[in-house]
């Protein structure tokens, strides 16, 4: 994996100038942090809506 991973780079080095490469690798950088933030928006919505439904055995107010 790590040698492919060399390779890819090695070849992108080779067709893009640095400031693409730098400019590409940033935008993978956030996309990933959209996807991170992304999942803990879902697991917090998770928790409230579990925190706010109703318990077995509980009476209604």
């Amino acid at each position: 994996m790590r040698t492919g991973l060399r390779a890819l780079e090695s070849l992108e080095a080779l067709l893009l100038a640095s400031g693409q490469q730098r400019a590409r690798r940033n935008a993978w950088t956030a996309v990933l942090e959209d996807r991170r933030r992304a999942r803990g928006r879902d697991e917090a919505e998770r928790v409230l809506r579990a925190a706010s439904a109703p318990r077995a055995g509980t009476p209604a107010t």
